[in-house]
């Protein structure tokens, strides 16, 4: 689905574009999620916005609460608000024109989680310090995990930064959170990275949850059921391969169930990709700082800033 981004005078202003708006949803987000606020109100008002400054959402608004580390976007009719005294990490992407901008802050509602956000924060302001061509992203990971071990706690090991090219967001080259012999790989010249260091008090890791409600287009195929043409003939028609949500399918059909239903048999058919809920191993709260770079011959840009 992804096209290889090739940067230009105009595809990197078009990057640059997508990043100074994410900024500023970010923002806004910032303002907006606190405790008590519903859910699907802020994933909805936030990709608003988006569209407002000129962007088109490369994802939907991930609002991840507590042990949830990532993957949790409002569902049709979701009722659940932001809890009391809880760790929110806001993770939104924007897209001009397939260029993505990808970042993410978690907010804390209680002050015993202070310090882990410190612990990831610094994370990512001193890996983004060495990020240049040529460096190897073990080297990358390995800033991240000393990082936040300094702190007292743990980065989350399965989680992990991703390389970025045009309609494509995660790329092929993953960027460790912590120090991987086997990441061979470096950062190369004209090439587009998000950066997102996820740290834990818990054990580190993360196992998929029961729930979906992202998803995307694999591949086309021919399916007997008018719902589900109809749902492949809009995501291929909208996202172009970017993941959506069972919420931005909500006019298509009246009825939930029958919509998860049906998006449930497409992923058996391998027609689409699903991302379930992750969460923390041993449900403990998880904190994500992260932004996007866009790594030139002789400049690295934070689009995201």
């Amino acid at each position: 689905m992804g096209l290889k981004t090739l940067l230009t005078d105009e595809t990197i202003d078009k990057y640059l574009r997508a990043g100074r708006i994410a900024s500023r949803v970010k923002k806004y987000a910032m303002k907006i999620v606190k405790p008590g606020a519903r859910i699907y109100d802020i994933c909805e008002n936030v990709e608003r916005k988006i569209v407002e400054e000129g962007g088109l959402p490369a994802f939907p608004c991930n609002i991840s609460v507590n042990e949830v580390a990532a993957h949790y976007t409002a569902y049709i009719s979701d009722p659940s608000t932001i809890p009391d005294r809880s760790l929110v990490k806001v993770d939104l992407g924007v897209h001009v024109d397939g260029y993505i901008a990808d970042t993410a802050v978690t907010l804390a509602f209680d002050p015993k989680y202070d310090e882990l956000n410190i612990a990831v924060e610094t994370a990512l302001e001193r890996a983004l310090e060495v990020v240049r061509p040529g460096i190897r992203v073990s080297k990358i990971g390995e800033i991240i995990e000393s990082t936040i071990k300094a702190y007292g706690y743990k980065p989350i090991k399965n989680l992990s930064g991703h390389s970025i090219e045009r309609y494509n967001l995660h790329s092929g080259v993953s960027i460790p959170n912590v120090k991987d012999f086997f990441s061979l790989s470096r950062i190369k010249p004209n090439s587009v990275y998000a950066i997102e260091p996820f740290g834990t008090s818990g054990v580190g890791y993360v196992v998929e949850g029961k729930e979906v409600y992202i998803y995307s287009l694999r591949r086309e195929g021919k399916v007997k059921a008018d719902l589900a043409r109809r749902i492949i003939e809009e995501v291929k028609k909208k996202y172009n391969g970017l993941p959506f949500a069972e919420r931005w399918l909500r006019n298509i059909v009246h009825s939930r169930v029958e919509l998860v239903k049906t998006l449930k048999n497409l992923v058996k058919s391998k027609i689409l990709n699903y991302y379930p809920v992750l969460v923390e191993a041993s449900a403990n709260p998880v904190s994500q700082f992260e932004h996007t770079v866009l790594v030139l011959e002789k400049e690295v840009v934070v689009t995201t800033l």
